[in-house]
């Protein structure tokens, strides 16, 4: 069954900012892309690298690992460049009551 997790008030993170939340063992990057927030599991699926360190464009809305430069799209986790070519685990986002909510499971 689904768990709902409370992240911070969407005041906390403006657009063009990332943060990282750990719930059990994962680390779930959490992103604000232009306004909209997007969650995915922070770890590249080529080789573990973290990508909330890496560039985050806003206009693509795409994270880039910043060990090998794959781009994955924040709406679905797909990698859209190589080497990665599997995609990571999203997480659906729930804006209520002015804070910024994930459901896990």
């Amino acid at each position: 069954m689904p768990e709902i997790i409370d992240i911070c008030p969407p005041s906390e993170l403006p657009p063009g900012r990332m943060r990282v939340v750990e719930w059990e063992d994962l680390e779930i990057g959490v992103f604000n892309c232009s306004g909209t927030i997007y969650a995915m599991e922070d770890r590249c699926s080529h080789d573990n690298g973290t990508l909330s360190e890496g560039e985050l464009d806003q206009d693509r809305c795409t994270i880039e690992c910043p060990r090998h430069g794959s781009l994955f799209d924040l709406k679905s986790g797909k990698p859209l460049t190589l080497p990665a070519y599997v995609p990571v685990d999203t997480f659906p986002v729930i804006v209520d009551d002015d804070m910024i909510k994930l459901e896990v499971e």
